[in-house]
Protein backbone atom coordinates (compact mmCIF):
# COMPACT_ATOMS: atom_id res chain seq x y z
CA UNK A 1 0.00 0.00 0.00
CA UNK A 2 1.41 3.35 -0.96
CA UNK A 3 0.14 6.56 0.09
CA UNK A 4 -1.44 8.88 -2.03
CA UNK A 5 0.66 12.16 -2.93
CA UNK A 6 -0.13 14.98 -0.22
CA UNK A 7 2.01 17.48 1.05
CA UNK A 8 1.81 18.50 5.11
CA UNK A 9 -0.45 21.04 6.08
CA UNK A 10 1.82 21.64 9.45
CA UNK A 11 4.32 19.48 11.07
CA UNK A 12 5.48 18.31 14.53
CA UNK A 13 9.35 18.21 15.13
CA UNK A 14 9.57 15.88 17.90
CA UNK A 15 13.20 15.95 20.52
CA UNK A 16 13.24 13.27 23.16
CA UNK A 17 15.17 14.23 25.54
CA UNK A 18 17.00 12.64 28.87
CA UNK A 19 19.40 15.39 30.71
CA UNK A 20 20.49 16.87 27.45
CA UNK A 21 20.28 21.01 29.11
CA UNK A 22 23.85 21.24 28.19
CA UNK A 23 23.35 20.04 24.17
CA UNK A 24 19.94 20.81 23.25
CA UNK A 25 20.31 24.83 22.59
CA UNK A 26 22.43 23.44 19.75
CA UNK A 27 20.06 21.43 17.97
CA UNK A 28 16.92 24.11 18.74
CA UNK A 29 19.40 27.29 17.24
CA UNK A 30 19.74 24.47 14.28
CA UNK A 31 15.71 23.75 13.93
CA UNK A 32 15.54 28.03 13.77
CA UNK A 33 17.77 27.62 10.86
CA UNK A 34 15.61 25.00 8.89
CA UNK A 35 15.10 26.80 5.40
CA UNK A 36 11.54 24.80 5.30
CA UNK A 37 8.81 27.11 4.08
CA UNK A 38 5.76 26.08 5.95
CA UNK A 39 4.63 26.06 9.35
CA UNK A 40 6.06 23.70 12.13
CA UNK A 41 6.05 23.34 15.98
CA UNK A 42 9.07 21.80 17.95
CA UNK A 43 7.71 19.12 21.03
CA UNK A 44 10.42 18.60 23.45
CA UNK A 45 9.33 15.70 25.38
CA UNK A 46 11.25 14.99 28.95
CA UNK A 47 11.51 11.65 29.84
CA UNK A 48 12.84 12.36 33.37
CA UNK A 49 15.62 15.13 33.27
CA UNK A 50 17.01 16.23 36.46
CA UNK A 51 19.74 18.64 35.41
CA UNK A 52 16.58 21.47 35.15
CA UNK A 53 15.80 20.69 31.28
CA UNK A 54 12.54 22.50 31.79
CA UNK A 55 13.62 25.46 33.82
CA UNK A 56 16.05 26.08 31.30
CA UNK A 57 13.80 25.88 28.37
CA UNK A 58 10.53 28.27 30.29
CA UNK A 59 10.50 31.36 28.33
CA UNK A 60 13.36 29.75 25.85
CA UNK A 61 14.67 32.67 23.83
CA UNK A 62 13.85 29.85 20.74
CA UNK A 63 10.39 29.65 22.36
CA UNK A 64 8.57 31.85 19.62
CA UNK A 65 10.21 30.91 16.60
CA UNK A 66 10.12 27.38 16.99
CA UNK A 67 6.69 26.90 18.64
CA UNK A 68 8.22 24.83 21.26
CA UNK A 69 6.16 23.13 24.00
CA UNK A 70 7.60 21.01 26.46
CA UNK A 71 5.97 17.98 27.38
CA UNK A 72 6.04 15.40 30.90
CA UNK A 73 7.15 12.04 29.63
CA UNK A 74 8.47 10.71 32.67
CA UNK A 75 5.82 8.01 33.35
CA UNK A 76 8.17 5.34 31.68
CA UNK A 77 11.63 5.34 30.77
CA UNK A 78 12.90 5.30 27.01
CA UNK A 79 12.98 7.12 24.06
CA UNK A 80 9.72 5.71 22.52
CA UNK A 81 7.62 6.23 25.24
CA UNK A 82 9.15 9.75 24.81
CA UNK A 83 8.07 10.28 21.29
CA UNK A 84 5.00 8.70 21.90
CA UNK A 85 3.84 11.31 23.91
CA UNK A 86 5.26 13.85 21.91
CA UNK A 87 3.24 12.41 19.16
CA UNK A 88 0.01 12.39 21.40
CA UNK A 89 0.72 16.14 22.05
CA UNK A 90 1.40 16.70 18.15
CA UNK A 91 -0.36 18.99 15.86
CA UNK A 92 1.01 18.21 12.77
CA UNK A 93 -0.09 16.01 10.17
CA UNK A 94 3.67 14.89 9.53
CA UNK A 95 6.01 14.18 12.07
CA UNK A 96 9.55 14.94 12.06
CA UNK A 97 12.23 13.35 14.58
CA UNK A 98 15.42 14.35 15.95
CA UNK A 99 17.43 14.22 19.02
CA UNK A 100 18.77 16.57 21.70
CA UNK A 101 22.11 15.75 21.66
CA UNK A 102 22.36 15.91 18.08
CA UNK A 103 22.43 18.80 14.48
CA UNK A 104 19.59 19.05 12.18
CA UNK A 105 21.33 20.58 8.78
CA UNK A 106 19.33 23.42 7.57
CA UNK A 107 17.93 21.62 4.47
CA UNK A 108 16.78 18.67 7.28
CA UNK A 109 13.01 19.41 7.85
CA UNK A 110 12.95 20.43 3.64
CA UNK A 111 14.24 17.14 2.46
CA UNK A 112 12.24 15.07 4.85
CA UNK A 113 9.15 17.01 3.40
CA UNK A 114 10.07 16.77 0.15
CA UNK A 115 10.35 12.79 0.43
CA UNK A 116 6.88 12.45 1.74
CA UNK A 117 4.18 13.01 -0.96
CA UNK A 118 3.32 9.20 -2.13
CA UNK A 119 5.52 7.47 0.76
CA UNK A 120 4.39 6.66 4.15
CA UNK A 121 7.61 7.54 5.89
CA UNK A 122 10.58 8.86 5.15
CA UNK A 123 14.25 7.73 6.42
CA UNK A 124 16.95 10.66 6.65
CA UNK A 125 20.63 10.70 7.41
CA UNK A 126 23.50 11.14 9.31
CA UNK A 127 26.63 12.03 9.15
CA UNK A 128 29.48 12.53 12.08
CA UNK A 129 32.02 14.71 10.80
CA UNK A 130 31.12 18.04 12.17
CA UNK A 131 30.91 17.42 16.33
CA UNK A 132 33.13 14.89 15.90
CA UNK A 133 37.23 14.90 16.00
CA UNK A 134 38.66 12.90 13.38
CA UNK A 135 39.72 10.20 15.96
CA UNK A 136 36.48 9.50 17.36
CA UNK A 137 34.96 9.21 14.09
CA UNK A 138 37.06 5.99 13.29
CA UNK A 139 35.52 4.39 16.45
CA UNK A 140 32.29 4.31 14.49
CA UNK A 141 32.44 4.63 10.72
CA UNK A 142 29.20 6.18 9.17
CA UNK A 143 27.79 4.68 5.39
CA UNK A 144 27.44 7.30 3.19
CA UNK A 145 24.35 9.12 3.33
CA UNK A 146 23.80 8.61 -0.33
CA UNK A 147 23.47 4.61 0.70
CA UNK A 148 20.57 2.81 1.77
CA UNK A 149 21.17 1.36 5.41
CA UNK A 150 19.45 -2.01 5.64
CA UNK A 151 18.57 -3.96 8.67
CA UNK A 152 19.88 -7.66 8.62
CA UNK A 153 21.19 -7.04 5.50
CA UNK A 154 17.29 -7.23 4.43
CA UNK A 155 14.88 -4.26 4.35
CA UNK A 156 15.96 -0.84 4.36
CA UNK A 157 16.11 0.53 8.11
CA UNK A 158 15.89 3.87 10.34
CA UNK A 159 18.08 5.93 12.37
CA UNK A 160 15.04 7.44 14.72
CA UNK A 161 17.80 10.75 15.11
CA UNK A 162 16.82 11.46 11.43
CA UNK A 163 12.93 10.20 10.79
CA UNK A 164 9.78 11.42 9.42
CA UNK A 165 6.00 9.55 8.98
CA UNK A 166 2.81 10.59 8.51
CA UNK A 167 0.54 10.79 11.49
CA UNK A 168 -1.80 8.44 9.77
CA UNK A 169 1.59 6.11 9.24
CA UNK A 170 2.29 6.41 13.14
CA UNK A 171 -1.55 5.45 13.79
CA UNK A 172 -1.55 2.41 11.53
CA UNK A 173 1.36 0.76 13.33
CA UNK A 174 0.86 2.68 16.77
CA UNK A 175 3.74 4.67 17.25
CA UNK A 176 7.15 3.61 18.94
CA UNK A 177 7.30 0.05 21.04
CA UNK A 178 7.94 0.64 24.57
CA UNK A 179 8.94 -2.42 24.93
CA UNK A 180 12.30 -1.34 23.43
CA UNK A 181 13.57 1.03 26.66
CA UNK A 182 17.31 0.41 26.16
CA UNK A 183 17.32 0.78 22.15
CA UNK A 184 16.09 -1.41 19.15
CA UNK A 185 12.87 0.83 19.19
CA UNK A 186 13.84 2.26 15.52
CA UNK A 187 15.03 -1.41 13.65
CA UNK A 188 11.58 -2.41 15.06
CA UNK A 189 9.54 0.21 13.70
CA UNK A 190 10.99 -0.36 10.52
CA UNK A 191 10.10 -3.59 10.22
CA UNK A 192 6.30 -2.94 11.19
CA UNK A 193 6.37 -0.12 8.63
CA UNK A 194 7.23 -3.17 6.68
CA UNK A 195 5.02 -5.74 7.52
CA UNK A 196 1.75 -3.40 7.50
CA UNK A 197 2.55 -2.83 3.60
CA UNK A 198 3.53 0.74 4.42
CA UNK A 199 6.51 2.69 2.14
CA UNK A 200 9.78 4.29 3.43
CA UNK A 201 11.25 6.88 1.32
CA UNK A 202 15.22 7.44 1.50
CA UNK A 203 16.07 11.32 1.95
CA UNK A 204 19.72 11.57 1.45
CA UNK A 205 19.92 15.78 2.13
CA UNK A 206 17.96 15.35 5.44
CA UNK A 207 20.93 15.30 6.95
CA UNK A 208 21.74 15.08 11.18
CA UNK A 209 25.17 15.45 12.27
CA UNK A 210 25.81 13.18 15.39
CA UNK A 211 27.30 13.28 18.42
CA UNK A 212 29.06 10.07 18.99
CA UNK A 213 30.26 8.57 22.59
CA UNK A 214 33.92 10.39 23.47
CA UNK A 215 35.29 7.63 25.58
CA UNK A 216 35.94 4.17 25.63
CA UNK A 217 33.68 3.44 28.73
CA UNK A 218 30.64 5.00 26.60
CA UNK A 219 31.73 3.47 23.85
CA UNK A 220 31.43 0.30 25.34
CA UNK A 221 27.95 0.55 27.38
CA UNK A 222 26.42 1.82 24.28
CA UNK A 223 27.43 -0.87 21.98
CA UNK A 224 26.46 -3.40 24.62
CA UNK A 225 23.02 -2.11 24.63
CA UNK A 226 22.71 -2.03 21.15
CA UNK A 227 24.03 -5.53 20.51
CA UNK A 228 21.58 -6.47 23.07
CA UNK A 229 18.71 -4.60 20.78
CA UNK A 230 19.65 -6.00 17.69
CA UNK A 231 19.20 -9.49 19.05
CA UNK A 232 15.92 -8.45 20.69
CA UNK A 233 14.28 -7.44 17.42
CA UNK A 234 16.09 -10.75 15.50
CA UNK A 235 13.94 -12.69 18.02
CA UNK A 236 10.60 -10.64 17.15
CA UNK A 237 10.91 -11.20 13.51
CA UNK A 238 13.19 -13.91 12.64
CA UNK A 239 10.01 -16.03 11.94
CA UNK A 240 8.49 -13.34 9.88
CA UNK A 241 11.47 -14.12 7.10
CA UNK A 242 14.38 -12.15 9.06
CA UNK A 243 17.18 -13.94 7.41
CA UNK A 244 19.00 -16.30 10.10
CA UNK A 245 22.09 -15.36 10.93
CA UNK A 246 24.78 -17.66 9.58
CA UNK A 247 26.08 -19.95 12.55
CA UNK A 248 29.91 -19.86 11.28
CA UNK A 249 29.04 -15.81 11.68
CA UNK A 250 30.84 -15.83 14.61
CA UNK A 251 33.91 -17.54 13.96
CA UNK A 252 34.81 -14.98 11.16
CA UNK A 253 34.05 -12.32 13.39
CA UNK A 254 36.45 -13.21 16.49
CA UNK A 255 39.18 -14.18 13.81
CA UNK A 256 38.80 -10.75 12.69
CA UNK A 257 38.88 -9.16 16.40
CA UNK A 258 41.81 -11.10 17.23
CA UNK A 259 43.70 -9.91 13.85
CA UNK A 260 43.10 -6.26 14.44
CA UNK A 261 43.56 -6.02 18.18
CA UNK A 262 44.61 -3.04 19.48
CA UNK A 263 47.95 -4.48 21.60
CA UNK A 264 49.36 -4.82 17.42
CA UNK A 265 50.50 -1.33 15.98
CA UNK A 266 47.29 0.28 14.34
CA UNK A 267 49.63 0.16 10.78
CA UNK A 268 49.57 -3.75 11.23
CA UNK A 269 46.16 -3.97 12.29
CA UNK A 270 44.43 -1.69 10.02
CA UNK A 271 42.40 -0.68 12.61
CA UNK A 272 41.59 2.03 15.63
CA UNK A 273 41.44 1.31 19.13
CA UNK A 274 37.82 3.06 19.40
CA UNK A 275 36.71 1.07 16.24
CA UNK A 276 37.81 -2.51 17.74
CA UNK A 277 36.40 -1.56 21.03
CA UNK A 278 32.51 -0.73 19.83
CA UNK A 279 32.82 -4.20 17.78
CA UNK A 280 33.51 -6.22 21.11
CA UNK A 281 31.42 -4.79 22.72
CA UNK A 282 28.74 -4.86 19.90
CA UNK A 283 29.26 -8.71 19.93
CA UNK A 284 29.41 -9.44 23.22
CA UNK A 285 25.46 -7.32 23.50
CA UNK A 286 24.59 -9.74 20.88
CA UNK A 287 26.27 -12.62 23.00
CA UNK A 288 24.28 -11.15 26.17
CA UNK A 289 20.81 -10.86 24.21
CA UNK A 290 21.10 -14.09 22.27
CA UNK A 291 21.11 -15.86 25.71
CA UNK A 292 18.29 -13.15 27.30
CA UNK A 293 16.13 -13.70 23.99
CA UNK A 294 16.76 -17.32 23.45
CA UNK A 295 17.80 -16.98 20.22
CA UNK A 296 21.31 -17.17 17.90
CA UNK A 297 22.41 -13.66 17.03
CA UNK A 298 26.42 -13.81 17.32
Amino acid sequence: MTAPARVPSFVSVIIPVYNARHLIDAQLSALATQDYPGEFEVIVSDNGSTDGLQDHLRDHPLGQALNLTVVDSSTAPGAAHARNVGIDRAKGDFLAFCDADDQAHPEWLSALVEAAPGSDAVAGTVETHTLNSAEIQRWLPMPDPSERPMLFGWKPSIFSGSFGMWRTTSETVEGFDERYARGGEDNDLALRIHFAGLSLAHAPAALVSVRLRSTMGDVWRQMVKYGEADAKVYAAYVDRGVPRRPRLAVVAEVIRLTLTNPLLPQRISGTSRGHWVQSCAHLVGRAIGSVKYRTYFL
